[in-house]
């Protein structure tokens, strides 16, 4: 019944509308067609000025209204970030001027130029110097745009400091698994076949690397002012990690690992204090349609200091241990039998 209603109404919008229309053509018959198109032509160009001026104030007051909702007032929390937010702001400013200026010209010409009986139009079918302005200096301010981004791209991509923290993060629908390593420094090797069970990531056990490892589910820890690494895998789709905060994201592809890297600036609590808000964490996002909940694929990152990051750290349990209890506190060591390792992960 809703929908037939529904369909009724737009029907008779659009009645409406074509009588309305046949009423206005009757008019011009009635009145004269020339005259008639003439007082149109001075409505419209009337109109285009006043939305000219409302559209512009529009734009100014959703500015003032929403700006300080936006990241932006909070200012990035990474040195990569806050060297994309100066990129963006040029380019913000550059196409900012550019389209009020064009729109201005544009809206002002129609009102300007609007047909007159003392006015004949000027056929102007080309003029060399003229277009090779209009395209040689949008094409110069795009190619700067475009080193700009290329830049960061290579930087935030590129190979991290050598004391960089390394840590592995692993997307599937719907959520995210991190990894880092233990005291070697060094990540273990994983294969897709051993995903079963306890051993979610499908760490090889066998890599004595492995065995020190940590796992963890859903929140981060990294340490403020040190550089940090993300190799970022996928287990079923492509995702895409997002880090609104800190100005960065990095597809999560499976099969292909991706890295990204960056040196957080503020702590979780002065991040609450630089926002305003006393409930504020930073997030990791999923950032690429992934499914059905996509929505809910959400992490935390806690950013600390230092000497905090490292009593959480050792705090933390080797997955080797986690999952084999009975190894106790030999969890660590590199002399293990990575058949039975194999094995037992493989049942």
């Amino acid at each position: 019944m809703t929908d037939f209603l529904l369909i009724a109404i737009l029907v008779m919008i659009f009645i409406v509308i074509f009588q309305i229309a046949k009423a206005s053509e009757y008019v011009s018959v009635l009145k004269g067609e020339d005259k008639a198109r003439k007082q149109n032509n001075k409505i419209n160009a009337f109109l285009l000025i006043m939305f000219l001026v409302f559209g512009l104030i529009g734009v100014w007051w959703c500015n003032d209204m929403f700006y300080s909702k936006t990241l932006f007032p909070q200012g990035a929390a990474s040195e990569m970030g806050q060297k994309i937010d100066l990129m963006l702001y040029i380019t913000i400013g550059v196409t900012g001027v550019v389209f009020v200026i064009t729109q201005i010209l544009l809206f002002w010409f129609a009102f300007k130029y609007q047909e007159r009986d003392d006015r004949k139009a000027f056929y102007f079918p080309h003029n060399t110097k003229l277009e090779l302005l209009w395209t040689t200096v949008p094409a110069i301010f795009l190619t700067v745009l475009v080193v700009f981004g290329l830049k960061y791209w290579f930087k935030m991509t590129s190979d991290a400091p050598k004391d960089a923290i390394v840590v592995e993060v692993t997307g599937h629908q719907f959520g995210w698994e991190f990894r880092y390593p233990g005291a070697d420094g060094i990540l273990g090797k994983k294969d897709y076949r051993l995903t079963k069970g306890a051993n979610s990531l499908g760490v090889d056990f066998s890599d004595p690397a492995s065995l020190d490892d940590i796992h963890v589910s859903g929140t981060m820890h990294i340490p403020v002012g040190k550089p940090v690494k993300f190799v970022i895998n996928s287990q079923d789709v492509i995702h895409d990690v997002g880090l609104s905060h800190f100005r960065l994201k990095m597809d999560a592809v499976p099969g292909i690992p991706t890295t990204l890297w960056f040196t957080p600036l503020y702590t979780t609590e002065q991040m609450k204090t630089r926002s305003g808000d006393p409930n504020f964490v930073y997030e990791i996002s999923c950032d690429q349609m992934c499914g059905k909940g996509h929505f809910s694929m959400r992490g935390v990152i806690i950013v600390e200091s230092e000497a905090d990051y490292e009593k959480w750290l050792s705090s933390q349990k080797s997955e080797y241990a986690t999952i084999f209890p009975a190894a106790g506190s030999d969890s660590t060591k590199t002399t293990v039998d990575s058949t039975k390792v194999v094995a037992s992960i493989a049942k």
